[in-house]
Parts: C-alpha cells; structure tokens; sequence
C-alpha cells in the first residue's frame, strides 16, 4: 500500500489512477491519519454455464400441481 496525500494526488491525478490500474492500492492520509483508500476493482466472477446440471435431476410433471390438503394444512398450522 502506498500512502499519499490529497495534494499529492490533486498535482497528477491520472498518475495515482495508472499506478492503482497496475495492482497498486492508495491510502489517503491527512495529517498522517489514513482517512480512505482506492484499490482495483476485482474482476467479477464468470457466470455458470447454461445446462450445468443436465441430465442430474428430473422435474416431475406434476411439478406445480397443489399440494395435497393435509400438507397445506400442516403450513397453515391448523
């Protein structure tokens, strides 16, 4: 981590912007005080694929059939 001050970074801002492009993570002081910090930005992670799962599971045909009357009678307590 590298330490700079706000004039520091007012004198060549695009300087501190390539440096933190590069890896690097600033800390901004004031009064040597660290009051917050710039650092890159993690490259999100890659979605999974489209038919990950294929052929690991099958969805019954009376998948959104309702539930029988006892069990939604359990749910609502009664």
């Amino acid at each position: 981590m590298v330490r700079v001050t706000i004039e520091e970074i007012q004198r060549d801002p695009l300087e501190y912007l390539r440096r933190v492009e590069g890896g690097e993570t600033l800390v901004i002081v004031r009064l040597d005080e660290a009051i917050a910090e710039i650092r890159p930005i993690t490259p999100n992670q890659q979605l999974r694929p489209y038919g990950l799962c294929t052929g690991q599971f099958i969805v019954p045909d009376d998948f959104d059939a309702p539930l029988p009357e006892d069990i939604l009678n359990a749910f609502e307590g009664k």
